[in-house]
Formats: structure tokens, sequence, C-alpha cells
């Protein structure tokens, strides 16, 4: 009795085993769609840490629809870190409308971190990307607003390595800025704003980029600030100050040079002083050594009285002439 309980034991431990190393729906599922899956394959990817379910309902939903995926790409995929069922949905949508892809492109690409699904829809559906408010200064110094519509594709081949949609923005937005400051007015960007398009479209701003460029649009444009007339505006004040600065310092030295003369002629006044302070010690001198007279000293104190007489005549005379009234 009890041989047969151990027996009954190891035979359901048995079942458990294969049932769980062979998923039988799973298996029924892929003969059913007649994709080649063994035991043996599914036991194999039970001992691989496989989860077969992500593996196998890819593989079949590839092979009902025509691609013949090989079940030790799509494990190595998985191993690998790969999401399985986006690349055979992206293969199968590719398939669809006969954009060449390939599994070890596919695969390449969604390992890189991209979204090899959305790419292919991208591809199929092109999307339309908004940069955000762009300004620039026209020719004549006015500022102009603008804001583009970029509508891209997907490129399949540049996916890998490519430039993200970050770079596309940058790049309309930098050839915004380009196309309005080489306009001589802003009216001219206002009455063809076409022209912009035409001009960004022309610098091939996908180059390098995992996109291909179809259009740009101009979805709006607003008119900003006078910028060159401001530029003026803060030149002449700069100008203003530095013209007042020259003129306080022009200024300052006038007032240095009147001082510094002022100090020379009160220098000379001291020398005169000091010199006239000198003459009655000469006369004593002369006086001791015989060399003048009382006469001579006489004679000159005459001269020197008729010398001041004369000034005072002389000052008279130039003296405006009073009337009678003023007389009386």
């Amino acid at each position: 009795m009890v041989g047969y309980i151990i027996l009954a034991v190891a035979a359901l431990l048995v079942l458990w085993l294969f049932f769980y190393f062979v998923p039988m729906g799973l298996w029924i599922s892929a003969l059913a769609a007649g994709v080649p899956i063994g035991p043996m394959t599914l036991i194999g990817m039970r001992l691989r840490k496989v989860n077969p379910h992500r593996v196998i309902l890819p593989m079949i939903a590839a092979w009902k629809a025509g691609l013949k995926l090989a079940i030790s790409d799509l494990e190595a995929h998985y191993l690998a870190g790969g999401n399985v069922e986006r690349v055979a949905r992206a293969l199968i949508s590719a398939d669809k409308a006969n954009i060449a892809l390939d599994f070890q492109r596919a695969a390449a690409i969604d390992l890189a971190g991209r979204d090899v699904l959305d790419a292919v829809a991208m591809s199929v559906n092109p999307r339309v990307i908004e940069t955000p408010k762009v300004g620039a200064v026209a020719a004549n110094g006015i500022q102009l607003f603008a804001i583009a519509k970029v509508t891209v594709r997907a490129n399949i081949d540049r996916l890998v390595g490519g430039a993200t949609e970050e770079t596309i923005v940058a790049r309309v937005g930098e050839g915004i800025v380009s196309a309005i400051g080489s306009a001589t007015s802003h009216k001219e960007v206002l009455e063809n704003p076409d022209k912009i398009s035409t001009l960004v479209l022309e610098k091939g701003l996908d180059a390098g980029t995992a996109f291909e460029l179809l259009s740009i649009d101009i979805a709006d444009v607003d008119v900003g600030k006078n910028i060159g007339a401001q530029l003026q505006t803060d030149q002449a004040e700069a100008d203003l100050k530095v013209a007042r600065a020259k003129a306080e310092e022009r200024r300052a030295m006038a007032v240095a040079r009147e001082q510094e003369m002022s100090a020379l002629v009160q220098e000379r006044r001291a020398a005169v002083v000091e010199a006239e302070a000198e003459i009655p010690r000469a006369m004593a001198e002369a006086f001791r050594e015989g060399n003048l007279g009382i006469m001579d000293y006489y004679r000159m104190k005459n001269v020197q009285a008729d010398t001041k007489m004369r000034e005072g005549f002389a000052s008279d005379d130039q003296a405006p002439t009073r009337g009678p009234s003023e007389e009386a």
C-alpha cells in the first residue's frame, strides 16, 4: 500500500514537472499555427530562464503574418533584455507597409533603447512636432517671434545612432533665427512667412538625425520690440555718459591748472616782496660804503614822487567825465 502511494506521488511529481517545463496550452497553440516547436525546445527555454510565453506567442503572430522568425533569434533577443513582442509587432507592421526592416536591425533598434514599433508607425504616419516660440531680429531692428510645425518621418536606417527630436527642434529654431535675421525688413517676413520654411528646408536640417524632414510650416508670427531703436537709445545714453565723464575730466584739469598758476603767481609775488624788502638794506649798505650820498637819495625820492604824481594824473584823465547834474 505504501509503495502504491509513493509511486502515485512520484507520478504526480513527474507530471507536474512535465507540465511546468512544457506548457501544454502554448505547445498546442504553436502546433495549431504551424510553428515547429518541440517539447525539448520548451524544456530548454525553461532551463535557460526564458519565459516561453514571451517568445512563443510573438513567434506565432509573426508566422501567421508570413514572417518565418527563428526561435533561436527571438530567444537570444529575450536573453539580451529586449522586448520580443514589440520587435515582432514592428516587423509585422513594416512588412505590411512595405518598409525594409529585418530582424537584426529591429533587434538592434530595440536594444539601443528606441521604440522600434513607434518608429515603424512614424514611418507610416509622419509626426508633427511644434517648436517653442523662437525670437529673432530682422535687419531693420524689429523683433519677431515665430512658431513652426515640423512634419517628420522616422528614418529606419538612422535610428541607431541618430539624433532625437530635440535636435530637430533646435536646428529648426536656428534656421528660423537665421531666416528672420537675413530679412531686410520685418514686413517681408510677415508678408511671406513661407520664405522661412523654404530657407530652413534648404539647410538639410535632418542630416545625422533619426528622422526625415518632410515639411516646415510657420504656424504663427508675432511682432515684438523695436530692438534697433532700443539699442540706439542705449548707445546714445552710453555716449552721453562718456562725454560727461570727459567733460568732468577736462574741468578737473582746468581747475588743477588754475590752482597751479595761482600758486606760481603767489610764489612770484612773494619773491618780489622779498626783493623789495632787500632795497632798504641795499641803500643802507650803500650809505655806509659811500656809494650813495644824501643828495642822491633826495633826487631818487623826487623822481618817485614825480612818478606817482604822473600816475595820478593819468588815472584822472582815464576816469569818465561827469555832467553838470552829476557835479551839482
